[in-house]
């Protein structure tokens, strides 16, 4: 039967990542797919007990419809973690819960993209990101990155020539894929030039607080003097992605459009969920529990890093990442990793390949790897299995 979709579904596709992520149901598959955070720390018995205190403290309204906005002591907390990176001068009212970042991503195209709108992001960028906006028929100008972030002479060149450009997406801290961080210049930089090109930017922060090395920086929002940075931000990486809770933080012209689209969408996030999360962080430490995770993923990455330098040819480039969850390789021309990849899965280890993350063709020689989700000896056997996949294609 012919049914009569929108001429939008023609664009919209299966993600790569939430594919792989299905082969993470075979327990003989090692799989370096998802960036998924190590569910063996989740806080389970603490959750128990906070949402006990919730439902005993304030039962009927945790069940019950709240405003749109979320939870005020909540929001009130996200501004002052936003303090931490630099975000002066906001209330509780630049702030809108949402459910997890990834609505965020859709809300922006559904607030800013017309068809045939251009959007310009990092090449390579995250896919998440890329298949929210491309169900708005937009088309993408994927700019180089060099280790210091966006290559400013190539996006000013895309500013000045495309009139049709809506917004920048940009994810300035522990990149996904590539791993890189945006250099305190660049984020200056970024500002000034979408001002003076009148854009839109997009600053997206899971990993942020994800550091394993090397100084923070300033978000790209601490900037920002004429209210046309959006930051998007998460619990999903320091607490536990099941919640889906995130917040978008932006000035009130804008932030006034993303609360009518979420009016629509889904009328607000989980009212539990929110005072979960609120009592969660007036019970216990979140900065210990960041710092304990730190100190896993620290160690996770340096044992995926030894175990690929000792098992992959000397020709792939290994990006180290300063933190977030993933490490990028870049393999000699001639290895396509989509084939690689099939390579690997007969080895029973999954991983994804770079093309994906090119809204405009090119990485077949990539690949991005996660380390976060996995104990270290199975990093070792599954990067060994890698290099095995490696040299059958060789």
């Amino acid at each position: 039967m012919a049914f009569k979709f929108a001429n939008r579904m023609d664009g919209v596709k299966a993600s790569t990542i939430r594919e792989v992520l299905k082969l993470t149901e075979r327990p003989e598959v090692i799989s370096f797919g998802g960036g998924m955070p190590a569910a063996e720390f989740f806080p389970i018995e603490e959750m128990k007990e906070v949402t006990s205190k919730v439902l005993d403290e304030d039962g009927q309204l945790a069940l019950q419809y709240g405003s749109t906005d979320g939870y005020l002591p909540l929001r009130e907390k996200v501004v002052k973690r936003l303090g931490r990176v630099g975000i002066k001068g906001i209330t509780a009212d630049n702030i809108l819960l949402t459910s997890g970042s990834q609505q965020g991503l859709d809300f922006c195209g559904k607030i800013f993209v017309n068809p045939g709108d251009l959007v310009v992001c990092e090449s390579p960028s995250y896919l998440g990101a890329l298949n929210a906006f491309k169900a708005y028929e937009c088309q993408f100008a994927d700019i180089p990155m060099d280790d210091q972030g966006i290559i400013m002479t190539e996006l000013e060149e895309t500013l000045r020539n495309n009139a049709k450009v809506k917004f920048i997406y940009v994810i300035p801290d522990f990149q996904n894929p590539s791993g890189r961080t945006w250099s305190l210049e660049r984020r200056k930089q970024l500002v000034e030039m979408a001002n003076r090109y009148d854009a839109v930017i997009i600053e997206d922060s899971p990993y942020y607080e994800l550091r394993y090395e090397g100084e923070p920086q300033p978000a790209i929002k601490s900037f920002d003097t004429q209210n046309r940075v959006v930051y998007l931000g998460t619990f999903s990486k320091t607490l536990a992605p099941g919640m889906r809770l995130g917040w978008i933080c932006a000035g009130e012209e804008i932030l006034g459009k993303f609360n009518l689209v979420k009016q629509g969408a889904d009328l607000q996030v989980n009212s539990l969920t929110q005072r979960q999360v609120n009592k969660y962080m007036e019970m216990y430490d979140l900065d210990a529990r960041i710092e304990y995770l730190i100190g896993v993923y620290r160690k996770r990455r340096a044992v995926m890093i030894e175990q690929m330098e000792k098992c992959l040819p000397k020709e792939v480039k290994i990006s180290v990442p300063q933190g977030g969850l993933f490490v990028w390789l870049e393999f000699p021309e001639h290895i396509n990793t989509t084939e690689l990849m099939k390579k690997a899965l007969e080895k029973n280890v999954a991983f994804i390949p770079g093309d994906p993350f090119y809204p405009n063709g090119g990485g077949q020689n990539s690949a991005r790897f996660s380390f976060s989700a996995i104990p270290e000896e199975r990093i070792i056997e599954g990067i060994t299995r890698l290099g095995q996949a490696v040299k059958e294609i060789l």
